[in-house]
């Protein structure tokens, strides 16, 4: 009998780690400012899911065409309602809200060992948008 529960602690301590889930808020007002996602960055690992709430009204979280891995689908949420989206591929991934995209409502996920720079910004982001993104690639939040 000991032998067994030890065998089955043994598989489940050497079994692959739990994916984890990230928690962002979508707000209208931040800590860092107006239309913003809390946090702006993070880093988390492949198979690890972001949970977006839309902790104030109107508001969405959308990939960013050209801000995603090859291989990765898009994703839309709608205006109001929680997301949740497991992020398996490693790279960036550049997320807005769709109807404050020009506003600057953006925030960065990187999966895995990825890192972002001002080089992987699209030339056609809106330039509060960019402005933003430029901000939380500094570490500066509070920008745009």
């Amino acid at each position: 009998m000991m032998l067994k529960f030890a065998t089955i602690a043994l598989a489940l301590a050497s079994g692959p780690a739990l994916a984890e889930m990230h928690e962002v808020e979508m707000l209208t007002r931040g800590e860092t400012g107006a239309m913003v996602y809390e946090p702006a960055r993070i880093s988390i690992a492949p198979g690890d899911t972001v949970r977006f709430v839309a902790a104030q009204p109107g508001h969405n979280a959308a990939t960013i065409d050209g801000m995603i891995p090859e291989k990765t689908e898009r994703f839309t949420g709608n205006i109001n309602e929680k997301i949740e989206v497991t992020l398996r591929e490693e790279g960036v991934y550049g997320i807005k809200c769709s109807p404050h995209f020009a506003m600057g409502m953006v925030m960065l996920i990187e999966v895995g060992e990825a890192e972002t720079s001002p080089a992987d910004l699209p030339d056609d982001l809106p330039p509060r948008a960019r402005e933003r993104f430029l901000n939380i690639i500094a570490g500066e939040t509070d920008g745009a």
